[in-house]
């Protein structure tokens, strides 16, 4: 795929900034909660799965419950092969950080080895518990306070983190130690 001058490619640039655009016109409704958020989410990872030829991703919005609790988004494969979760707050809450160190997101961190936390602006990457990235697409004070669809940012940042979600997979082979170790990882909370 061709790179612009912004980075990423022009199909990503284009569906990046039709997200921000759907996100500023569910944002100026004055009466969207979280959830009023999920369907342009839901539209972001399937469209972006379909344009990165990730054919058969499914996205759930509201899955059933899991043992760790109940994450807003499952991501597969179409084949019962999980890639990952998404818990998403509303665009008000600013601090992930301080989010992510709460009772809920610790449970889902030490429990889902693929996850995502977003305010739909910004998104941090968790795998097996530990940040190991994140970016910020837009700054929300520009649909805020200037009435405005804020302008991209990080556009291939954001590529990449998305890709890193998508590519996951747990490991095809386990040992009877290892199994032991991922199962036991994966049960306390």
């Amino acid at each position: 795929m061709e790179r612009s001058q912004e980075g990423g490619t022009d199909l990503s640039q284009k569906l990046f900034k039709g997200y921000l655009k759907s996100f500023f016109e569910v944002l100026q409704q004055g009466d969207a909660r979280e959830e009023s958020f999920y369907p342009v989410l839901k539209d972001l990872l399937s469209d972006y799965a379909e344009e990165t030829d990730r054919a058969g991703i499914h996205v759930t919005v509201q899955p059933k419950k899991t043992e760790a609790g109940n994450p807003d988004f499952r991501v597969w494969d179409g084949k019962q092969h999980i890639i990952g979760y998404i818990e998403a707050k509303a665009p008000h809450e600013r601090d992930l950080q301080r989010i992510a160190e709460s009772e809920q997101l610790v449970r889902y961190r030490s429990t889902f080895p693929n996850l995502i936390l977003t305010n739909f602006t910004e998104f941090h990457l968790y795998r097996n518990g530990e940040l190991v990235d994140s970016v910020q697409i837009a700054r929300p004070f520009v649909a805020t306070n200037l009435g405005k669809i804020p302008p991209l940012e990080h556009a291939e940042q954001f590529a990449e983190l998305l890709d890193k979600f998508f590519t996951f997979s747990l490991p095809k082979l386990y040992s009877a130690e290892s199994l032991a170790t991922a199962l036991a990882v994966r049960t306390r909370f």
